[in-house]
């Protein structure tokens, strides 16, 4: 099974990703150049629905896990494959809702979850916002990433992350406030 990993700087959505699914049609192991390619997109799509992450990562593995097994089927039409990517995920989300609705209802009481194939343009701009997030946050200095890290992902209050650092409440706020601000100008230069 292919193994979840946090978002690297990689490009969002590449112009002509055909000669890399051929590739990987004609020798499985030359997948890993789309799982590098569409990891970020893939990752946050779901994480945006899920809303939690170590769900998001599993159903991340699973979504490239199940695109290569069936990579012999994928045609390479007018849609990209990143659109083939996304049904899947789309439908792993849908399965994972239906496992965690079957404890809570009977299956013929269960509600359809609300999962379209197609992705608006402005999901897709979030889910690319999103992707730029995770790596402009890789470009931070270390003692920063892990104060974002711990803050808003592990969701850690500022006492606790100065304890886990060996650091002063002040500085930890500080470091924080660095980060945010860097991150504020880097993302507004971008989507200005």
């Amino acid at each position: 099974m292919v193994a979840a990993r946090r978002p690297r700087g990689k490009p969002s959505q590449p112009a002509g990703d055909r000669p890399l699914v051929e590739a990987a049609q004609a020798d499985p192991s030359k997948f890993e150049a789309l799982y590098e390619l569409y990891f970020e997109l893939v990752y946050c799509f779901i994480l945006n629905r899920v809303q939690d992450r170590a769900t998001a990562e599993d159903l991340t593995s699973e979504v490239f896990h199940k695109a290569l097994a069936n990579l012999c089927t994928y045609e390479c039409r007018d849609t990209p494959f990143s659109a083939w990517l996304f049904r899947i995920a789309a439908n792993a989300i849908a399965d994972q809702f239906k496992r965690a609705n079957r404890e809570r209802y009977r299956t013929d009481d269960m509600p359809d979850p609300l999962v379209q194939e197609g992705i608006s343009s402005t999901e897709m701009e979030l889910v690319e916002r999103h992707a730029l997030l995770f790596r402009l946050l890789e470009k931070l200095p270390e003692i920063q990433r892990c104060v974002i890290r711990k803050r808003f992902f592990e969701e850690r209050c500022i006492k606790e992350i100065a304890q886990l650092l060996g650091k002063t409440e002040g500085a930890v706020k500080q470091l924080q406030f660095r980060a945010l601000q860097t991150l504020r100008e880097q993302m507004g230069d971008r989507h200005a």
